[in-house]
């Protein structure tokens, strides 16, 4: 479980340092890989190739 401590009042700063370390941890993305169920193994395949173009689509595109 991941815990944020808030310091002075300041939520806004914790719930993005939460949100933050969420995506890193890779919570979420997991539970919806759970949440899909059963792929068949070349629908699996696709699917990561559709996810590392667009990956790299998004690399090329902060380099330029």
């Amino acid at each position: 479980m991941t815990k944020v401590v808030v310091r002075n009042g300041n939520v806004d700063g914790a719930l993005r340092t939460f949100k933050q370390k969420n995506v890193k941890d890779g919570l979420l993305k997991a539970a919806r890989e759970r949440q899909e169920g059963y792929m068949k193994p070349g629908v699996k395949k696709r699917k990561a190739k559709k996810e590392a173009i667009k990956n790299s689509h998004k690399k090329e595109k902060n380099y330029n």
